[in-house]
């Protein structure tokens, strides 16, 4: 036992660091171009007034419970995928590909449902009474009229995620990038145009922004689509694919069992987050439009651990699938401590940066500097984010499903939401200590994290198990 401890090292070679910047680099590249583009896009948004922002952050909260969901089911295939194309079993990729079409499909029906029956309902949770009632009733109105829009662009959506997570999942990071890098800016592009009505067209104000939304994910589908069929051979499990809807029932199985924690898991952590967000928004709207500022800010510094994540979940995924499992412990190890100092670097420079991003913004003194605050408490803990989103992605790379449930969505249930709860109605403490009670929560399991990942349970061949 001691001589396996003494292998593990911290820190990797050239070798080592060579194969995370080319799986990393073009995640970090797209989802950086992604989360700026998504600035520009709340900026021109926020240019149309405090209102109009706000209902849009809000609208954006119910789209990211659907998000997650999708990204959770597709999470607990993708360790099958994954381990399927370690062992090179493209019969195995390919089953894992339709199963993905099935979730997708059932998930996309439910949302749209609940959106259109319940949408005002939903974002009207958002919205407290002490609040001007002329712009309570405008942020509800331009809510809605953004959600409605933006129901038309899921399906693209699902079926490019379809596409982009088995390439992801295969090796492949870069014909997903290019795909995501062109959809931005298509994004970014008719953004500009029709938020605002530039070139003779309609100015449509927050349904402009919609659109462009809905544009960015067609084309991005295309493009997903176009790059697995017109590269066969790198892409050989796309052969045959819709030849059949066959998925064997004990893989199926096996897929329902390790993938429906993660599913749960996803889905009851985001309802959990917008739960939180719900009580944020009892400190005002000045609150809902401070945190919507911040978080999208937030999104383009997070990029570096959000990368590393998916690292683990790529490379030490295909590691268990291969069976080197004293490989798989040791570059995890590495990764983890690789994310932890680059999420130092990047935090730094977010703290230093923090006051310039909300002076881009059509809104009051007081939201910005709320803004500001809430993003140097950000900044401040996300080298702890960073050791909580890669432990989550080794125990989930391992197919550790119930456990990544208990380590992600029931700490947020029974923990984080009803301190947040407790906090916002029964304390008068205001919104930056507010933010900063809760991000303290995180230092708690970052450490669970870390004692779970050095047990070493998460160490498990699913393949070998499928067989």
């Amino acid at each position: 036992m001691m001589a396996e401890r003494k292998k593990i090292r911290l820190f990797g070679d050239k070798a080592f660091y060579k194969m995370v910047f080319t799986v990393t680099i073009p995640i970090v590249i797209q989802n950086l171009i992604t989360s700026f583009v998504s600035l520009l896009d709340n900026i021109m948004v926020g240019q149309v007034g405090t209102e109009s922002m706000s209902g849009v952050a809000i609208a954006n909260q119910l789209m990211f419970v659907f998000n997650l969901a999708i990204f959770g089911a597709f999470s607990g295939i993708g360790i099958f995928t994954a381990q399927f194309f370690g062992a090179k079993d493209e019969e195995g990729v390919r089953h894992t590909f339709r199963a993905k079409w099935f979730i997708c499909l059932i998930l996309l029906g439910l949302f749209v449902v609940l959106a259109l029956l319940k949408g005002e309902f939903l974002i009207g949770l958002f919205l407290q009474a002490g609040d001007d009632p002329a712009k309570v009733s405008l942020t509800l109105a331009e809510g809605m009229r953004y959600l409605r829009t933006m129901l038309i662009g899921l399906l693209p959506f699902c079926i490019s995620q379809v596409y982009s997570s088995t390439m992801r999942e295969a090796g492949e990071t870069r014909l997903p990038m290019i795909a995501g890098v062109v959809a931005v800016f298509v994004n970014l592009c008719f953004n500009y145009i029709l938020i605002f009505g530039h070139f003779g067209a309609p100015a449509l104000g927050v349904v402009g922004a919609a659109i462009a939304t809905v544009l960015a994910r067609f084309v991005e589908m295309f493009i997903n689509v176009a790059a697995a069929h017109r590269n066969l051979e790198r892409f050989s499990f796309i052969r045959g694919a819709y030849s059949s809807l066959r998925v064997p029932a004990p893989l199926l199985k096996r897929m329902l069992v390790r993938g429906t924690p993660l599913l749960l898991n996803e889905f009851l952590w985001s309802v959990a987050m917008s739960a939180v967000q719900q009580s944020y928004s009892t400190r005002g709207l000045n609150a809902v439009a401070a945190m919507n500022i911040a978080s999208t800010v937030q999104n383009l510094f997070s990029q570096a651990y959000f990368a590393m994540g998916s690292a683990v979940a790529i490379i030490v995924g295909q590691l268990l699938g291969a069976g080197k499992f004293d490989e798989a412990k040791e570059t995890d190890y590495q990764l983890i401590t690789f994310s932890f100092l680059l999420s130092l670097v990047v935090a730094v420079l977010a703290a230093v940066l923090a006051p310039l991003f909300p002076r881009l913004y059509n809104t009051t003194e007081d939201v910005r500097i709320l803004a500001t605050n809430i993003l140097r408490i950000m900044a401040g803990f996300m080298p702890v984010l960073s050791i909580v989103h890669c432990s989550y992605f080794t125990m989930r790379s391992g197919g550790k499903t119930v456990l990544t449930f208990f380590f992600d969505s029931f700490y947020m249930m029974v923990l984080v939401f009803p301190t947040s709860y407790i906090l916002s109605r029964f304390t008068s403490m205001n919104m930056e200590m507010l933010y900063l009670c809760m991000c303290s929560l995180d230092l708690l399991k970052a450490i669970v994290g870390l004692i779970l990942v050095k047990k070493g349970i998460w160490i498990n061949n699913l393949v070998k198990e499928a067989a």
